[in-house]
């Protein structure tokens, strides 16, 4: 199967979840608007997020893969079968010492990290760590669901490990539909969506669980034991789940800070939703398949596949990610009004929201790239120098939110994000090339300079179409009449761009598709 490919299974399963989600929030924005139980699950559900994303995708994508994919190359499926019960044992008995410090620790948690702006509100702090308990042990259940999304990932399984997060986003929908249709208030469905949280992660592990014995990986869980495989693995894993999890931290950082302004939590939520569209199905399809990829090329001393392999990922997500941050920028209040404005959610939320949006669209080109670029470092099994990047990013972020904060608010919150986002990608670049581990191209050079020249063009005439439209995108009109208006925007920003992407020679279908596909038998002249 061609790199495109794989791609596309990962970015097809992630739209759909993405769409769902879409889904969710448009319900929850309905049920909840930005009041303060908004704020609350938001506020708990992001701590055992950002665990998941630390110890899970980030660390089990950049450690565990590598290594399991080097045991399938050495000592094929037993290999893998005993590598993943000595790290089954470590991680479940970890994952059951941290889940109860957290139970017992949780008001505390709340009051210094989550949220310390609510203890001035003892009602919403009250809620606030009884939903954290109530979801923390989602934490274990998708650490364990990562690792098994991993073993499927290092064994050519993609499509499952990408369609499990779908079903988060069923549970939570059918939550939301039973608090809407029986009349539940905010405080109600604020609990509903808590335990369903929770019964998601269980689904979620038992169906990729079931998709490892279909895969062949018959394995139990054994007696917790420090084996040379689980140090090197917990060696890499610690950089690598800072690493992997920088934007998650830098966005904790910003709810702490946004905690001292009612509704700003929910809002930064909202927005994040939007554009994690295009970074979900891009940047995660492209890290998730890239990973194993290039571990494997390089394991097996296809150097200049290797190579090839990297600067197709760069091209495809520039591709992809510069025309979706024009279209972020310049219509982000009639996207925000589409999705959201209606029941709690009032057309001020609407300026608020599109504000954040538009400075994430901004973003989001170095969003996607990082996810491009990290792989360049953790298949060489080097977790520590991207680890260092995200500490200056973290850094620079905070200084950054907390002097913007007073004066813009939610919208200073998202540029210390963008503006770290962006760093962090051109450190990991100038680094990779700096190594010799990445060959830039003159001619991708030429053609993202084109595609930039593309994305100016179609901003310049989506801008004077949404103006010609803005009576159809107006509050005032219905759904399907704003629906539709949003749907003829989109496409024509897709035919001036992909026609002047084509046109300009900024992309080649035909090269395109050739030069995803992997060339093992010419990839064996090492170029290091």
């Amino acid at each position: 199967m061609s790199l495109v490919r794989k791609f596309i299974t990962v970015g097809g399963a992630t739209l759909g979840s993405r769409v769902l989600g879409f889904t969710r929030e448009t319900l929850m924005a309905a049920a909840l608007g930005t009041g303060p139980y908004a704020d609350a699950f938001y506020a708990a559900f992001r701590f055992p997020n950002l665990f998941r994303r630390l110890f899970a995708e980030g660390a089990f994508n950049a450690a565990f893969v590598p290594l399991f994919a080097k045991e399938i190359e050495a000592n094929g499926l037993d290999g893998a079968k005993r590598f993943s019960e000595e790290v089954l044992g470590v991680l479940f008995t970890v994952l059951l010492l941290i889940t109860i410090v957290m139970e017992l620790a949780m008001p505390w948690i709340v009051a210094t990290i989550i949220a310390p702006g609510f203890v001035g509100d003892g009602e919403k702090f009250d809620v606030t760590v009884q939903l954290s308990m109530v979801m923390f042990p989602y934490l274990m259940c998708m650490s364990l669901t990562a690792m098994l999304s991993g073993m499927l990932n290092s064994l050519h399984h993609y499509f499952a490990a990408a369609v499990a997060p779908i079903f988060l986003n069923l549970v939570l929908i059918a939550a939301l539909g039973y608090g809407l249709w029986t009349g539940a208030d905010p405080l109600t469905t604020a609990w509903y969506l808590s335990w369903g949280v929770l019964a998601a992660g269980l689904l979620q592990m038992a169906v990729l669980y079931v998709g490892v014995r279909y895969a062949g990986m018959r394995f139990g869980l054994s007696r917790p034991r420090m084996t040379p495989n689980v140090k090197r693995l917990l060696w890499l894993a610690l950089p690598a789940a800072v690493t992997g999890g920088i934007t998650q931290i830098n966005q904790v950082i910003g709810q702490m800070i946004a905690s001292t302004k009612d509704g700003a939590i929910a809002a930064l939520q909202y927005a994040d939703r939007v554009y994690q569209l295009p970074l979900g199905v891009v940047g995660i399809a492209v890290g998730v398949v890239l990973l194993p990829e290039l571990a494997r090329a390089l394991k097996g001393g296809h150097h200049i596949e290797a190579q090839n392999l990297q600067n197709r990922s760069a091209e495809f997500v520039l591709f992809l990610t510069l025309p979706a941050a024009g279209a972020l920028w310049v219509i982000s209040d009639e996207i925000v009004r589409v999705l959201y404005e209606r029941g709690a959610f009032s057309p001020e939320t609407t300026s608020v929201v599109a504000g954040i949006l538009g400075i994430y669209g901004l973003g989001l080109p170095a969003f996607v790239m990082i996810k491009a670029l990290n792989p360049g470092f953790f298949a060489r099994e080097d977790t520590r120098t991207p680890m260092r990047i995200s500490g200056i990013s973290v850094a620079v972020n905070c200084a950054l939110a907390v002097s913007l904060f007073p004066f813009f608010h939610e919208r200073g919150i998202a540029t210390a994000e963008a503006v770290s986002g962006w760093l962090t990608a051109i450190m990991l670049f100038v680094i990779l090339v700096r190594r010799g581990h990445w060959v830039w191209e003159g001619a991708l050079v030429s053609r993202v300079l084109r595609l930039l020249a593309s994305t100016f063009v179609m901003a310049g005439v989506l801008e004077y179409a949404s103006r010609q439209m803005s009576g159809w995108l107006d509050s005032g009109q219905g759904v399907l009449t704003q629906l539709a208006a949003l749907a003829i925007l989109i496409a024509l920003s897709m035919i001036v761009y992909f026609g002047l992407a084509f046109a300009t020679g900024g992309a080649d279908l035909g090269m395109l598709r050739r030069n995803m596909k992997r060339k093992a038998a010419k990839g064996t002249e090492s170029v290091e």
